[in-house]
């Protein structure tokens, strides 16, 4: 199965290829025992095997099957690597191979590690392979990836005389989109204090001009958030608002 997703950094201590063959694998304990119930799992850190590329191609991630690991896919990671020029990720899923092992298991707290692993990478948008359990785990990736936007983009469809309509004016937006996407031509400074909030996820090229056009600029980088901060991470984007303005 192949699925796109989007991608944070992890440490990669005793990943390399010539590790013993016996270490102890870190047991994480379950969020939903003792404590208070209800809890939601919590993403693990992943072990992974990351070869480079270039870095304007989207990547390709190997997700393998039950009682598989990363190695599964190591001549074939190797190959796609060297034949296509793109980066290549091969994943170990929690309880296998060099993860962590964990009370917790589900193909959605499996799709959450990823969700987790995948922007620290800086992997985001990627083209996502899964074999069996890890089929289904891209699958589940891709319809949660896919449910936040649609539901974003249905908030503008409202029911008017008996039907929906889109209430964005769809024909000049499309016209006019390549211009919406960029930005006017400027040769003046403004050189009051400004904020610029990036999303942890994304990964936005235009610093230079940023600082050309508003030298006093400050950016601030909220974790593990998307395009949407404002609606990723509330509590953190109202925090750093109010930081400005103090």
């Amino acid at each position: 199965m192949l699925r796109w997703t989007r991608a944070w950094r992890l440490p990669r201590e005793g990943l390399g290829p010539h590790g013993p063959s016996f270490a102890r694998v870190p047991v994480a304990p379950s969020s939903s025992s003792g404590g208070r119930g209800g809890a939601e799992p919590r993403p693990l850190p992943l072990s992974y095997r990351l070869l480079d590329g270039e870095a304007a191609l989207p990547a390709v991630v190997f997700l393998h099957g039950l009682f598989g690991s990363k190695t599964n896919f190591n001549s074939i990671a190797k190959i796609l690597a060297q034949q296509t020029g793109r980066r290549v990720l091969t994943v170990d899923a929690r309880n296998h191979g060099d993860s962590p092992h964990s009370p917790d298991m589900s193909y959605e707290i499996m799709s959450q590690d990823l969700q987790d692993l995948l922007p620290q990478l800086g992997l985001v948008p990627c083209v996502v392979v899964g074999h069996s359990m890890g089929g289904k785990t891209a699958m589940l990736l891709a319809l949660q990836r896919d449910m936040a936007v649609r539901q974003h983009l249905l908030t503008n469809l409202v029911e008017v005389d008996g039907r929906f309509v889109w209430r964005v004016n769809l024909d000049a937006l499309t016209q006019h989109l390549d211009k919406i996407l960029a930005f006017p031509q400027r040769q003046e400074s403004y050189l009051g204090p400004t904020l610029f909030l990036l999303g942890g996820n994304s990964h936005p090229s235009h610093h230079p001009e940023i600082m050309r056009l508003f030298p006093r600029a400050q950016m601030q980088t909220v974790p593990n958030a998307g395009h949407w901060i404002h609606a990723d991470r509330p509590q953190d984007f109202i925090a750093a608002i109010r930081g400005f303005l103090v």
